[in-house]
Formats: structure tokens, sequence, C-alpha cells
């Protein structure tokens, strides 16, 4: 089983991105093609099989228990609140070795007046928000 994940959990200072990568096998980068908004704190993806591309990471997952892991904190769930922040979807992605089927997660509320992340690579968006003179 695999998991693309292309936001917060990339993040070296994040704790589910540390408990990923401690749980979690680190296969390839990837895309996926998308719209990446800046939702605040975290960034939301919309696909667009008709927009730019959205990078990110595959891990393999060993143990469905991380799943659901992940999943509390991606606000995924009956449990979490309603209509759920993300939805898990299983969806293919591009990578050099070709197409892998992975799980990730969609933004599932309106997008309506959101930056888009030209990039779509949220990464390289925070540092171009943290370098002097933007």
């Amino acid at each position: 089983m695999y998991l693309f994940v292309y936001g917060t959990l990339l993040q070296n200072d994040n704790q589910f991105g540390r408990y990923l990568t401690q749980h979690c096998n680190f296969i390839i980068t990837g895309k996926i093609a998308g719209i990446l908004y800046d939702i605040g704190e975290y960034p939301g993806l919309v696909i667009d099989k008709n927009a730019g591309y959205v990078f990110g990471s595959v891990y393999q997952i060993h143990n469905t228990h991380v799943l659901s892991e992940i999943d509390s904190y991606e606000g995924v769930g009956a449990i979490e609140e309603q209509p759920n922040l993300y939805l898990r979807i299983n969806h293919p992605i591009e990578t050099a070795e070709g197409i892998i089927e992975a799980w990730l997660y969609v933004y599932n509320l309106p997008v309506d007046g959101r930056p888009q992340i030209v990039s779509g690579d949220y990464m390289e968006y925070l540092r171009q928000k943290k370098s002097p003179g933007n």
C-alpha cells in the first residue's frame, strides 16, 4: 500500500511527518495533475486533469494503523468534523518509474478566494514565503 504526500507531511518539523518517515519507507517522488491551494497553515489539492502538476513523495505503508493515524491528522473519518477537510482517495501517481496507485488526501471544502500555489510544490512555496523580500 502506498501514500502520496504533498504538503505538511513533507516538513521535517511536523510531528506527523516524522511519524510517517519513522513508520513507512520513502519510495520515490511523484506528481499528480491538479491545483494546489494555500489554505493557511496547510495546502489543499484539487485534482484537475487540465491543470499543472502537484509534486510530492510516495511512501510505502506496511501497517494500516499508520494510515489511521494519518487520517486523524488530515481530519478524515466519521468521528472528525463534518464535512471532513479532506477525502482520502486511491489515485494514480506519475513517477520516474511509471504509475503507482497510491492513497492521497484531496481537499474537500470550497477553495474560493484561496491563493493558488502555482508551482505545485508546497515546500518550494514555503521557502519562497520565508525568503527576504517576500
